[in-house]
């Protein structure tokens, strides 16, 4: 079943703001998303049922861009504070052991070549402010993204690319719910041959380090990503090093997550693009999502995204077993995220969002006398509603 071939989507209008209770504006067997300012229905007293059980609340908020967007609003002092209001609430949501995991894009001083620290400085009081430990940071290396700032960058040359965002895993307590054999990597070939032959130096090393003979010989299925390296972890530039080179180095030797956001294909952007529907401009690559999922959560764990977007959170977190929770402001965002899903997947709607099964013609089992073509018949089932709220 596919959207737009056996299933379509008819959106009747915008639902009535301030429902109270919140309501959903569809659901699958495992999740749903609503529609709405996520800290007015965080805050609802019907949504107090959630509280405590959720293992991991994933996101990317918006940034504090300079150009005013759609994913990007307040600045300075007044996105900090705006920002770390979600701490407690996200807090109160998680299980004792649950995981707060969120992505901030960088931001700049404007009209100066210059960062800006009110990124920094947000995830600071947000981690003072949600009494929350910070278990490790991560850094997402996006190697499609656009140079930027354009100023800085293309027009006076005087600054590099900006390409990666930090991550930073919170949690109320020290030792929350984590299991890296979840999330191993393959091992790179040397390392592969390494295991095989038992082969290398043992003992001493310059920074004090001991390599015990047995060290290396252990196959534990795959490579742990370790933490992000110091200039340890940097390759020698006395030697040339090429771009491809220096990626694939970062990628075997940090926990530098590498996920471009450039997949043209996927099916959420076909259905926006036959809906004739905007495409969230700052969709989070699944990979990203999937790594944090699978290193935090197990089966049946439910997973919450206060700002879903295009609600790719959802979608993974469908796939891989878990329940989830999604909560986007903008409607239009927030309804066609229902392309992320299976039209069968889907199992109940809002009144505003129909979902119908289109005249799908059928082909009859027999073959003609020739056995050249068969006989096509029409389906019975013609623009039929399958369901609404």
């Amino acid at each position: 079943m596919s959207w737009n071939k056996t299933h379509d989507l008819v959106i009747t209008g915008k639902p009535p703001e301030g429902r109270d209770p919140p309501q959903t504006i569809y659901e699958t067997n495992l999740g749903a998303a609503y529609c709405g300012d996520s800290k007015k229905i965080l805050e609802n007293p019907s949504f107090g049922t959630h509280k405590g059980t959720v293992q991991l609340a994933f996101t990317s908020p918006p940034f504090p861009l300079n150009t005013k967007k759609k994913y990007g609003n307040l600045q300075g002092e007044d996105y900090i504070t705006w920002f770390a209001d979600y701490a407690p609430l996200l807090r109160d949501m998680v299980t004792d052991d649950g995981s707060i995991v969120i992505e901030i894009g960088n931001a700049w001083v404007p009209g100066e070549p210059v960062m800006s620290t009110h990124v920094l400085e947000a995830f600071l009081r947000f981690l003072k402010k949600g009494d929350l430990h910070l278990c490790q940071e991560f850094i997402w290396y996006n190697p499609a993204r656009l140079p930027s700032p354009i100023e800085w960058v293309n027009r006076e040359r005087a600054r590099v690319k900006d390409a990666f965002t930090r991550i930073w895993w919170m949690s109320p307590v020290t030792r929350p719910k984590a299991d890296n054999r979840k999330v191993l990597r393959e091992y790179s070939p040397s390392m592969r041959r390494l295991i095989e032959t038992g082969k290398y130096n043992a003992g001493a090393r310059p920074s004090e380090h001991h390599i015990g003979a047995e060290s290396f010989k252990t196959d534990n299925d795959g490579a742990i990503p370790p933490n992000v390296g110091g200039v340890d972890a940097l390759p020698s530039l006395d030697g040339l090093i090429t771009p491809k080179g220096f990626a694939k180095f970062l990628e075997e030797n940090t926990n530098l997550l590498k996920a471009a956001n450039t997949l043209s294909s996927d099916s959420y952007r076909e259905f926006c693009l036959q809906k004739g529907a905007p495409i969230h401009p700052a969709r989070m690559p699944s990979t990203l999502v999937e790594f944090f999922i699978k290193f935090l959560t197990d089966e049946n764990d439910t997973v919450l995204d206060p700002f879903a977007g295009s609600n790719t959170t959802g979608a993974v977190a469908q796939s891989l077993g878990r329940r989830w929770i999604s909560v986007e402001a903008d409607w239009t965002y927030a309804a066609h995220s229902i392309g992320r899903f299976a039209p069968d997947q889907i199992s109940s709607t809002c009144d505003e969002m129909m979902v119908s099964q289109i005249n799908v013609p059928v082909v009859d089992e027999e073959a003609s006398p020739d056995g050249q073509a068969a006989t096509v018949s029409s389906s019975s089932v013609s623009d039929k509603p399958l369901f609404t709220s």
